[in-house]
């Protein structure tokens, strides 16, 4: 990437706003644009922007995100809308000679009951957790896209899966957003209320894994620098929690003392979402920050912004 224009789609979300922060340190010309100057759902602006700029790098980190109520309840807005963005911002690239592109997917787009940990090859060979069917279909298009560009084109496009993911920049909507943030801001506003209890939704029994953004970022521009295959690429910790203990975890550290409740009514989404790192460990890449003291500053974070965006374009 060195001295090359590189474009962040989705610069103001969480994601894109960490890898931002991770290019800052290369020797890069950043390109970015707001919303009011690219709608990424609006193909002509898209394709008039990219012939304009002719971005030489793309990462598309833009996306329509939200926790499993979000997922569930705007259902049409998160296939419709994530898919529009992967298929505008690849073609684009691919019409204006992008050199490199990355599509950023998620653990999601694995099968419900796909052996765990969740490796590369398990993508389409069984079911999508109901939930977030249509998120996931979402981002399998565009996983798609890029292999088929490749596959056609030739073109350097690859994919990336991240766990979930948790720090600055994050959604603390009070029902739309993903669970480490949810329960941040819930535990956080139960200690200021002096609430006695705190629900939490589900049984508390489903494992998830959990990287810190601005692992991810580094990720992203280590494998940006040395991947190029077809084949999607996980990013993750290797390493996961249950709902409970990440629950007790985040009371402890906003020092929240009453009691955790859990609500067996509401959906726990996929058992366990525990990704095989293995293939990017080959390529020396491995998460920096310990998950307590990601949270830690996760927690930091959602006190000095008080965030709750819910759209990451």
């Amino acid at each position: 990437m060195n001295g090359k224009s590189v474009y962040v789609a989705g610069h103001r979300g969480m994601v894109g706003a960490a890898l931002v922060r991770r290019l800052a340190q290369e020797n890069v010309r950043l390109l970015t644009a707001k919303r009011t100057e690219i709608d990424l759902i609006n193909q002509a602006q898209v394709s008039d922007w990219f012939a304009r700029m002719r971005p030489q790098v793309v990462f598309v980190a833009a996306a329509k995100v939200g926790g499993i109520s979000a997922n569930d309840k705007l259902r049409a807005e998160f296939i419709y809308e994530n898919i529009a963005i992967a298929a505008n911002v690849i073609h684009a690239a691919h019409t204006s000679g992008a050199e490199k592109l990355m599509f950023l997917g998620s653990s999601c787009i694995y099968p419900k009951f796909a052996p765990q940990p969740l490796r590369e090859d398990s993508i389409l060979t069984g079911l999508l957790e109901p939930t977030n069917e249509p998120y996931a279909i979402a981002k399998i298009a565009g996983i798609k896209m890029a292999e088929a560009y490749r596959r056609q084109y030739g073109s350097d496009f690859i994919s990336v899966m991240p766990s979930n993911l948790y720090g600055p920049g994050d959604n603390y909507h009070p029902e739309y957003s993903h669970v480490a943030a949810a329960l941040i801001r819930r535990f956080h506003e139960a200690k200021v209320a002096g609430s006695k209890s705190v629900v939490v939704w589900g049984s508390g029994s489903p494992r998830r894994e959990f990287l810190f953004v601005d692992d991810m970022a580094d990720a992203c521009i280590h494998l940006m620098k040395n991947y190029s295959d077809e084949r999607p690429i996980n990013i993750g910790t290797g390493s996961d929690i249950t709902i409970a203990e990440l629950a007790r975890m985040i009371a402890g550290i906003v020092d929240y003392r009453g009691d955790i409740v859990f609500d067996p009514t509401r959906p726990d989404g996929t058992p366990r979402k525990l990704l095989d790192v293995s293939r990017l460990s080959a390529l020396g890449w491995q998460a920096k920050t310990p998950l307590e003291a990601g949270m830690r500053r996760a927690y930091e974070a959602y006190l000095t912004t008080q965030a709750s965006a819910i759209d990451d374009r």
